[in-house]
């Protein structure tokens, strides 16, 4: 794991292959699906590391000890599409989350977000937030997310994210420095069109087969 100003890339060996399959570009169809959820799974584990825990009795077969359970409230919040593919990964590891929406296209000549849907639990003041969005390319969709999000009240926000750009990852640190972004991979740069390179595609298209 390599920790950059706010931006934490995971190295972890699992992460890494699941990255290049999603990577590859004939990795299609529900293979990609696999791929994504098996990577979300491995992330959620390497995110939710410092997570608080309350001490409590455990009866076992054989005699009584101690044990422990979470004390936080977590809240998995995709941006749709891509972040959908994300959300079955997490919420295996985290069972107990909740699960909010917030549903953001990018306008394909000015590269802004444009919000079209926004659905979120209740108690999001209290509530550590993980906010997934696959592609951190500009930094627009993301960042409008995390906006909307301290709007209804959300305080501990964490971004998760599969390969982002430095122009991402700078806008999201100017804008939102309280905001940790956890990357698998931080990519090179942005192509004329604005995709991440070397990058994965677009995740909701090979996600949805659109």
């Amino acid at each position: 794991m390599t920790t950059r100003s706010r931006l934490v890339v995971l190295h972890h060996p699992l992460i890494q292959h699941q990255l290049s399959i999603l990577r590859n570009r004939r990795t299609r169809g529900d293979a990609f699906r696999r791929a994504m959820r098996r990577i979300s799974s491995l992330m959620a584990v390497e995110v939710t590391r410092d997570l608080k825990l309350r001490r409590k009795a455990v009866a076992t077969p054989l005699t009584n000890t101690w044990g422990y359970s979470l004390s936080e409230r977590v809240v998995v919040i995709p941006v749709l599409r891509a972040g959908l593919g994300m959300v079955e990964g997490f919420v295996g590891v985290l069972p107990e989350a909740r699960v909010g929406h917030v549903g953001l296209y990018r306008n394909e000549e000015t590269l802004e977000p444009v919000e079209y849907y926004t659905k979120f639990p209740r108690d999001l003041q209290s509530s550590l937030v993980l906010l997934l969005d696959p592609m951190l390319a500009t930094g627009g969709s993301s960042d409008a997310a995390i906006t909307f999000l301290k709007g209804r009240g959300a305080r501990r926000i964490r971004l998760i994210t599969l390969v982002a750009a430095p122009r991402g990852v700078g806008k999201v640190a100017k804008d939102h420095p309280d905001v940790t972004v956890y990357a698998a991979s931080l990519d090179r740069k942005l192509d004329a069109a604005g995709y991440i390179v070397p990058g994965l595609g677009d995740a909701g298209d090979r996600l949805f087969g659109t």
